[in-house]
């Protein structure tokens, strides 16, 4: 948050510039928040929408038999119901019912298959874009080889999306085979920016190591959506030590926003004075010191009365 009257002033101001060119930012929230949303997905809907929320991202683990496979007629179903609470979907991501070996070569043709399967799912949702993250990091840490079959079969991936008239992103993410700066410049590098974006996670960019408003500077319009989290204030502008796991229910490294560990200030500066247009999206990995309607209720007093930012539109 803002510490002095004069930071204040000047987010405040950047913020009215931003509505006087137009700018729009659609406020979203993740739905799979361990403490009490993880195994009820239509609860995480209902409660997020009761705090205020009006766009909601989940993964397809939850909509796997009961909607993608039956195609159009699912969507549908999934749409009415998703309507009828008053929201709407940011989009819908990978998950463990997929294959997310993206370094095996000999998996290129499932994944490339089941994701583009995804794709048209989600487009019968009105979505706009799909959001991906890779399988879990071996314990060798991601090859150069292994950089280079991800970096194949995404851009294969964002060049199959780019002709269903969606866009396509991929997630860093803490213990997963894209985490750390080598890692996201190599896949950068090696995609095509017209059919590859990003999406940048405030909360485990930092605890990778990373600045994540060095990073939005650095990446500028390649990033399609925010994963907003904050973390503990020692992380801010990246933790110095990488933890090998965490127990999020016990020992959280997660926290809604506020905390202080990630400077939403400086990122929503950056973000208003170049105009960058697109997805902010809540994410509480977990909410183990109170429900997750209450966490979700922090982090939508923080984004409205110290960001400014409107979550109806």
């Amino acid at each position: 948050m803002p510490s002095t009257r004069r930071e204040f002033l000047a987010l405040t101001a950047a913020a009215r510039l931003a509505a006087a060119k137009g700018m729009q930012y659609h406020i979203g929230i993740t739905s799979n928040t361990r403490g009490g949303w993880e195994n009820d997905v239509f609860l995480s809907f209902r409660e997020a929408r009761e705090v205020g929320y009006r766009w909601v991202e989940s993964f397809i683990q939850y909509f796997w038999r009961d909607y993608l496979l039956r195609g159009a007629p699912g969507a549908d179903d999934l749409q009415k119901k998703v309507e009828a609470l008053g929201l709407r979907f940011v989009t819908i991501s990978n998950s463990g019912p997929m294959e997310m070996h993206f370094e095996d070569p000999a998996k290129h043709e499932k994944i490339i298959e089941e994701h583009l399967r995804l794709v048209r799912f989600i487009k019968l949702l009105g979505c706009d874009h799909l959001k991906i993250n890779t399988g879990a990091r071996h314990p060798e840490g991601t090859s150069a080889e292994d950089l280079k079959q991800i970096a194949s079969v995404l851009n294969a991936i964002g060049r199959r999306t780019s002709a269903e008239g969606l866009k396509f992103a991929f997630h860093a993410h803490m213990w997963s085979q894209l985490e750390n700066r080598r890692e996201i410049d190599f896949v950068l590098s090696h995609t095509n920016p017209r059919d590859v974006w990003f999406v940048l996670d405030t909360g485990q960019i930092t605890m990778a190591g990373m600045d994540p408003v060095a990073l939005a500077r650095t990446l500028g319009s390649r990033v399609i959506e925010y994963h907003l989290k904050d973390v503990k204030p020692e992380n801010r502008g990246g933790a110095k030590h990488r933890v090998a796991h965490h127990e999020p229910m016990t020992h959280p490294l997660f926290f809604p926003l506020g905390e202080g560990g990630v400077d939403f200030p400086a990122l929503m500066g950056y973000l208003n004075d170049t105009s960058w247009r697109g997805w902010l999206t809540v994410e509480l990995d977990s909410s183990p010191f109170q429900p997750p309607k209450e966490s979700a209720r922090i982090s939508r007093d923080y984004l409205e009365k110290k960001l400014h930012l409107d979550l109806t539109v």
